[in-house]
């Protein structure tokens, strides 16, 4: 759409729907008593790398929605499409022997952009969806093997692998395993989480990758390598707080999988379909070659759901043996769905035409090189970038890297105070989390940092006046 005018907000009753959304709606990660006190942002229209709420107020959304806006939000040329599908086709029987057009145009498109012999292709709902399948295709395949015992996964702490209840299961982060869940907890194992800021004291970057390295190797053997099935890791993590792992480290992780017959699993949910300068990062970015690849959130830039699960000619050939009479019994209603794949196949294609992932390897450098400045002001332990995934990480003390209680609630403080500012970031407790559009501008990155640098310093010195921060 067009930028919005302000006659377009006016049939909205603000106080109307925020009473109905306390009432009614419950929300992901819900946090109930702040909800009942303050309400949401309720937003009402989008356009490009801007969202509006229903007052009217505009934010740049440098959250870029959930990981997902990748080409910005209101394109004609995309609801064109999507509203052409809809009318010669809005659904079809995902199942057995039926399929449908964009679903196998999607599939073929998808095997051709992965790297290596990824070449077989599972159409999910979304990322969870995507990860779960993940999942039971690797029972399945290591039951086909005879491998029966080969069952145990190993994944990181403070991954984020989804929400179902298997990938919360195989999350690492402690704030997404509260007491009131229960969890998977007897074939899945977590190591350490690859963050170079917060190595054990003495540490070099290299002395780091050879103990994680170690460690993994380690856990495997004390697992038993018969028993180990599968290694889940994000590229990148994502919520987990944008850690970027020592260079050399998803090559070395995936040398200790081959020496012990254990899937590697690269969780692309976040950073596949431009993110990080490319359609995958695991081969392009990290000179990986995984044997799944989970992807969701930019495949369709978030137009409409859909997953979609990639895996290996070696995978397949096990599984799809003739004679076997073998049937993978899982799928979902709404997978491959004909809306969903054709706005994948537009997003496709408008990245491709518009040379997005050249562009993302020009504004993405220009992020990283003014998020830096940031370094040096009070509160801020870690900055770290790659391309459009960043994160500042906030620190009660930068020399001994002491955070804030969590009840202070550091990152939320900022994020308001950026909020009212007009710009969106993502708290997450001491962190605050980017990941704006691929269509973003230097301008527009000029604006995030300098919006982002002015509430840091606003808090700082509201801390410093209530001695909840003794400065650096």
């Amino acid at each position: 759409m067009t930028t919005p005018t302000p006659a377009f907000f006016e049939q909205f009753d603000d106080e109307a729907l925020v009473a109905a959304d306390k009432a009614h709606y419950m929300h992901g990660y819900h946090v109930f008593d702040d909800h009942r006190e303050n309400g949401a942002l309720n937003i009402a229209a989008g356009d490009g790398a801007y969202i509006y709420d229903t007052k009217g107020n505009r934010y740049l959304d440098a959250v870029g929605g959930m990981w997902c806006t990748n080409i910005g939000l209101g394109r004609e040329e995309m609801a064109d499409a999507i509203a052409d599908q809809v009318r010669k086709l809005a659904y079809s029987n995902p199942f057995c022997d039926m399929a449908n057009v964009t679903a196998i145009e999607l599939s073929e498109k998808l095997a051709e952009l992965a790297p290596g012999d990824l070449n077989h292709v599972f159409l999910t709902t979304g990322g969870s969806t995507a990860v779960d399948t993940a999942y039971r295709l690797i029972q399945f395949y290591q039951n086909c093997r005879g491998k029966h015992d080969k069952k145990h996964i190993i994944s990181r702490v403070n991954a984020y692998h989804g929400s179902t209840f298997l990938t919360m299961s195989l999350g690492g982060k402690a704030a997404d395993h509260p007491a009131e869940f229960d969890f998977l907890q007897d074939k899945i194992h977590h190591i350490s989480c690859p963050n170079p800021y917060r190595a054990p004291e003495g540490m070099t970057e290299a002395d780091f990758l050879e103990f994680l390295v170690n460690e993994f190797e380690e856990k495997i053997l004390s697992i038993g390598a018969d028993n180990v099935a599968a290694f889940f890791a994000e590229p990148i993590m994502g919520s987990g707080g944008v850690i970027i792992p020592p260079t050399g480290y998803h090559q070395r992780m995936w040398e200790v999988c081959k020496r012990y017959d254990v899937l590697y699993v690269a969780d692309e949910v976040v950073t596949s379909f431009g993110r990080l300068g490319a359609f995958f990062a695991s081969d392009e970015v990290f000179g990986m070659q995984p044997d799944i690849i989970t992807t969701a959130k930019g495949l369709t830039s978030g137009y409409l759901p859909l997953g979609a699960l990639i895996f290996s000619d070696k995978i397949w050939n096990e599984i799809a043996q003739a004679g076997q009479e073998r049937c993978f019994a899982h799928g979902f209603t709404y997978s491959g769905h004909p809306v969903s794949c054709i706005s994948a196949l537009k997003n496709i294609e408008i990245i491709q035409r518009e040379k997005l992932l050249d562009h993302v390897q020009d504004v993405g450098s220009y992020l990283e090189e003014r998020l830096q400045t940031l370094a040096s002001l009070p509160l801020v332990g870690d900055v770290r970038c790659k391309k459009l995934m960043a994160c500042v990480e906030f620190v009660a003390d930068k020399r001994t890297k002491e955070l804030f209680p969590e009840a202070l609630n550091i990152g939320e403080k900022i994020h308001l105070k950026c909020q009212a500012r007009g710009l969106l970031v993502r708290p997450i407790v001491h962190l605050n989390v980017m990941s704006p559009p691929l269509t973003i501008t230097h301008a527009q990155v000029d604006e995030i940092v300098e919006t982002l640098r002015e509430a840091i310093e606003q808090t700082a010195e509201e801390l410093l006046k209530d001695g909840s921060y003794a400065g650096n």
